[in-house]
């Protein structure tokens, strides 16, 4: 299994395990909707921001440059672990059909419990389906949203890229690393193949939709980030939400993979800070 193909958050290229956190960043549970959900925090700035993470990710394995390296003069940063991933645990992960519905509610309701009480969402593949989710049913309360190797549907041809990237075992040693690390090994495979089931049920649906109707309802200012080089995520995904998201913009980044926040972190950083100033 080669070692640069890059999945959906959880096959990423990580860097092993977690990125050292910094003393500026503060970390700690709050009990959310019956289950105590890990966070982290950095910065000091009056805009406060929510990183959501990929299958199976959590704040330190997803963002790390990102915790490190935007404004804290500027910014609050949060990022979280969602249940059943990192350090959310108990309880185990499961993947009912209203999972990413569940994650939008725990996370919009996790930054209420924080305190804050308007905040922007960055959030990457899964992540990115959360936010538009949060973003679509909580807008009095989403200043802006970034969205990057995102789907807002599941097609055949989806299907058939997490298929060939199912079984854990095909993945070479290196790619296994960070997640056998952080939920050991057995139990990595199994919530893995949880999550190929979890996101296979969308496809069941009216045009495999898992948030297609949703869009419409996001009224915050919107910026989708795309690497044309996703192996994961087809081109059409973040035409179709530049599409249906009104007054959204895309920025195509020609090398970019799945994940770009951190293999052009700078880069990325940068755009995001932008979009964020911008009024």
């Amino acid at each position: 299994f080669p070692d640069s193909y890059p999945s959906r958050g959880s096959l990423l290229p990580r860097p092993a395990c977690l990125f050292p956190c910094s003393s500026s960043v503060a970390s700690g549970r709050r009990r959310v909707n019956g289950v105590n959900l890990y966070y982290e925090q950095t910065g000091r700035g009056k805009h406060a921001v929510l990183l959501l993470p990929g299958a199976l990710g959590c704040s330190r394995t997803d963002f790390g440059p990102q915790l490190k390296s935007l404004n804290k003069e500027r910014y609050t940063v949060v990022g979280w672990d969602p249940r059943g991933y990192g350090q959310s645990r108990p309880p185990a992960r499961d993947f009912p059909p209203d999972f990413f519905e569940r994650d939008a509610k725990d996370a919009v309701d996790l930054m209420k419990a924080l305190g804050f009480g308007k905040f922007s969402l960055l959030g990457w593949s899964d992540g990115g389906i959360t936010a538009m989710i949060a973003a679509a049913r909580h807008p009095h309360v989403i200043s802006k949203l970034v969205v990057w190797g995102a789907n807002a549907f599941v097609s055949q041809q989806d299907l058939t890229l997490y298929n060939a990237v199912r079984d854990v075992s095909k993945w070479s040693a290196k790619m296994r690393k960070p997640m056998e690390e952080l939920y050991g090994a057995e139990a990595f495979a199994e919530t893995w193949e949880a999550w190929g089931d979890g996101i296979a049920q969308f496809a069941k649906r009216p045009e495999g939709s898992i948030c297609l109707e949703l869009l419409p309802l996001i009224s915050c200012p919107t910026f989708i980030i795309h690497g044309e080089k996703d192996p994961m995520v087809p081109s059409f995904h973040p035409q179709c939400l530049l599409k249906h998201i009104k007054g959204s913009r895309l920025h195509l980044m020609p090398e970019g993979k799945h994940n770009i926040h951190l293999r052009y972190a700078d880069e990325f950083n940068k755009l995001v800070e932008d979009f964020l100033e911008d009024n």
